[in-house]
């Protein structure tokens, strides 16, 4: 599949996507406690925690599917 030594880019977009996801459910979790003086129309779904979590999720399961194991 790859050369020893090497780190899948399936491991590496796995980790770019559970820090996207955390930082988008960071920011969700903000604006529910902290909603902005003028929301959006549908602000009532909570999209960036919903999207983040799903996002966040991925990623971990990337990470876990793909992480780097030594061979012997």
């Amino acid at each position: 599949m790859h050369k020893p030594g090497m780190v899948s880019i399936w491991f590496l977009i796995g980790m770019l996507l559970t820090v996207y996801g955390f930082i988008i459910t960071a920011a969700g979790i903000y604006q529910y406690f902290v909603p902005p003086a003028a929301p959006p129309v549908l602000a009532s779904l909570h999209a960036g925690i919903w999207w983040g979590l799903v996002i966040l999720a991925l990623g971990c399961f990337y990470c876990r599917r793909f992480q780097p194991r030594k061979t012997k």
